[in-house]
């Protein structure tokens, strides 16, 4: 089969690899019908994440069917619809019992072109599928819950229910992309009473106040801190989110919340951010991380079926899974291609694995 594989900072290829096979009775091979590309891959690729190793296909998202099972699954079938989340769980471990899937010490968590092979490719081996997986409801398209595999439970989780936002709340989302806009999105599940949204792109602005968010402001031209101050009395924002992962949005973060608010970190950082605590200890401020343990995935779904949420304004970009250089390169380039997501579409064609387990190819 064909797959995009890293092989070092700055460096990936589609190309041939090995199709996945079962390498224990939980796993289950996924045929990829739909794929995405997450910020998180281009800090790979920048080699901010150190521990994926070359020669790993990249990818943790993507909508597919199941076309082989390992012996002990009990609740999957060959033909299946299936949403593949970032986040496996074996089940069984501590954290997975208390529902921090991201946590699992059992071999599941982030796995998925991280630790092994991921989901840009033709075929995909997915480990603890029983526990790890979704069933997509007939009614609903790729691009309706494809994005419910990273960025929706991330923002929801890892910064909208983290920072605690509360009805009436002013929150500042500090960076408006896919994360940022996704926190914007989730954010008015909780009835804030401004969302202000601060970037330094004014076409992703645009973008946060379609998305939902009550004011924007561009902190190249002016001083964020000063407004977030004047729209709040002085007092600051009681929840500011941090959907970027650089030094600088982490410190605007915590310059912009009030006394005894809330900053929650989503961005992925690779490099050292500095800790104000001499400010912030006596405000007590409380400061939030964390990995999406994918717990709200099912809540999320529910109300993407109910017509609660619609996902489908974060497909910019559609590309066949074979162009995934392309929509890397378009992706990578956001500020100039109003890139939100790319959607990797696979070409419906026979292939041996489909064949070998006679599930139909569809449109």
């Amino acid at each position: 089969m064909k797959a995009l594989v890293y092989h070092g900072p700055g460096q990936r290829a589609w190309e041939d690899v090995p199709d996945p096979t079962i390498q224990a009775p939980t796993d289950a091979i996924v045929r990829i019908d739909s794929s995405t590309i997450c910020g998180t891959d281009l800090h790979i690729l920048k080699g901010d994440v150190p521990e994926v190793e070359p020669g790993t296909i990249l990818g943790h998202e993507a909508v597919g069917t199941v076309v082989e099972i390992g012996s002990a699954m009990t609740t999957l079938e060959p033909g299946d619809r299936v949403l593949v989340s970032c986040i496996t769980s074996c089940g069984r471990c501590r954290f997975c019992k208390e529902g921090r899937y991201g946590l699992c010490t059992g071999g599941g968590g982030w796995t998925l072109g991280h630790l092994i092979d991921g989901l840009q490719a033709e075929y995909a081996r997915v480990p603890f599928a029983d526990t790890s997986v979704y069933r997509v409801p007939d009614e609903l398209g790729d691009e309706q819950v494809l994005f419910l595999a990273d960025i929706l439970p991330t923002a929801y989780e890892v910064g909208v229910l983290n920072g605690g936002v509360e009805p009436g709340d002013t929150v500042t989302v500090v960076g408006a992309g896919p994360i940022g806009l996704a926190a914007i999105m989730t954010a008015q599940l909780h009835s804030p009473g401004r969302i202000v949204a601060i970037d330094l792109d004014s076409s992703r602005l645009e973008k946060a106040l379609e998305f939902g968010a009550n004011v924007a402001i561009n902190n190249g031209r002016e001083d964020p801190v000063a407004k977030v101050m004047e729209l709040t009395g002085g007092l600051g924002a009681d929840v500011a989110i941090e959907a970027v992962g650089v030094p600088e949005t982490f410190e605007l973060c915590t310059d912009l919340i009030r006394p005894g608010g809330r900053v929650a970190n989503v961005g992925v950082h690779g490099h050292p951010a500095t800790l104000h605590l001499e400010k912030l200890w006596i405000r007590d401020v409380m400061i939030t991380t964390g990995l999406v343990d994918t717990t709200t995935s099912p809540k999320l779904l529910k109300l993407i079926e109910t017509g609660r949420l619609d996902p489908t304004p974060f497909a910019t970009h559609r590309f066949a899974l074979a162009d995934a250089e392309q929509a890397y390169d378009v992706f990578g380039a956001a500020a100039e291609s109003g890139a939100l997501k790319v959607v990797l579409e696979a070409t419906p064609v026979g292939h041996e694995l489909l064949e070998q387990h006679e599930v139909p190819v569809t449109a």
